[in-house]
């Protein structure tokens, strides 16, 4: 407490952007650029599985999860994104540079790019770059949001090596670093998955709509001391589900809260408060899951995949997280996948990197965020 009571005071985010009045114009590649609209999702769809399969990206998207990205609210295609589009209608590259609504703790900037593989070399990538920082600090300045601001990118570890020294070039630095990992469900007489007793009031149940925004405002609770997280407003909550699957997913939820503690407890905040005096159900633990089809021929192997997994601060050493992974995971191996799949943050203040290595998860796949911090 008492460094926070000492640190300098953050200046104006329209001073700490150093946003600049005009974007740099794209001149390499002699490309034609304009934003992106949404009858554009086949072609960035084809574009973007293309560099994911010419840089050993161990994913694939569908027309699904690209038509959702244009559906957001929120995102502002109009300003915040170019395509560029060689002399025969072909699309060679794209940037889009997102922000979202719910930031309140860092307000964030996100930069998504590429240039198709026939294409790389002619300094594409690095005018497209360019203007997506640029956009990016003037959305940043524009937020009026006097926080502590971040310009970021994500990149896999073993992406092409031209690509992380564009970044860390630009002035950004690695941040954080992030493993994918895997549990083989093959055979779970061999290796069986654990049977978790939940004590008192907690009560595992399937996913449901009636729990759905209870289950946010977990999620909210759970990851509001992990970096790089912040808040979900309902319409971020709720888009991007085309891969999900509710069969997959389970809660714990608490049918017995101790409301008066909860309410008296600093660390409530001021949307699970009203829920508890509405007498709304409180999740207390979530494993929200989806299916990747596509990815299973790139991977070799189907498998189930845990998007989301948390436990509210207030319940973590009740196993409620392992409760509801454990459901999902055996939710999968009933449907026949062959192994259950999930990302972590190799920094995770919740010690999940232990929990998944003794429940038998290996890591498979490495990526990292780099950033500029203002």
């Amino acid at each position: 407490m008492a460094a926070a009571e000492t640190s300098t005071p953050l200046a104006p985010i329209a001073d700490r952007a150093d946003a600049p009045a005009t974007l740099p114009p794209i001149r390499a590649g002699g490309l034609t650029w304009r934003p992106a609209v949404a009858d554009d999702a086949p072609a960035l769809l084809d574009l973007r599985n293309t560099i994911a399969a010419a840089d050993a990206e161990p994913y694939r998207e569908t027309l699904d999860e690209i038509t959702e990205t244009f559906a957001a609210p929120w995102r502002r295609f109009d300003t915040d994104s170019l395509l560029g589009f060689d002399a025969d209608g072909a699309l060679r590259a794209y940037g889009f540079v997102e922000s979202m609504p719910g930031d309140t703790r860092t307000v964030r900037a996100l930069l998504f790019g590429g240039v198709h593989p026939e294409r790389r070399g002619e300094g594409i990538g690095r005018d497209l770059f360019a203007w997506q920082l640029a956009r990016g600090r003037q959305v940043l300045a524009a937020s009026g949001k006097d926080l502590p601001a971040r310009l970021g990118v994500f990149a896999e570890d073993d992406g092409p090596a031209a690509k992380l020294h564009l970044y860390e070039r630009s002035g950004l630095t690695p941040r954080r670093f992030y493993t994918e990992v895997r549990r083989d469900l093959r055979d779970l007489q061999a290796a069986p998955l654990p049977d978790v007793a939940l004590a008192g009031s907690l009560r595992l149940v399937p996913f449901g709509d009636e729990y759905d925004d209870a289950t946010r405002l977990a999620h909210n609770d759970a990851f509001r001391d992990h970096w790089g997280s912040e808040p979900q407003t309902v319409e971020q909550w709720r888009n991007g589900r085309s891969a999900f699957v509710p069969q997959w997913s389970f809660l714990v939820v608490d049918d017995a809260p101790d409301v008066d503690a909860l309410l008296a407890d600093p660390d409530t905040d001021a949307e699970t408060a009203a829920a508890l005096r509405a007498g709304e159900p409180l999740v207390v633990a979530y494993e929200m899951a989806a299916r990747f089809d596509e990815d299973f021929k790139v991977r070799g192997y189907t498998f189930g995949y845990t998007e989301l997994l948390g436990t509210r601060r207030a319940y973590r050493g009740r196993k409620a997280g392992i409760a509801a992974l454990a459901a999902g995971m055996r939710a999968f191996a009933a449907d026949g996948m062959e192994y259950a799949g999930l990302d972590v943050d190799t920094a995770n203040p919740s010690g999940a990197h232990g929990m998944y290595a003794a429940l038998g998860f290996e890591v498979v796949h490495s990526s990292r965020m780099l950033s500029i911090e203002l």
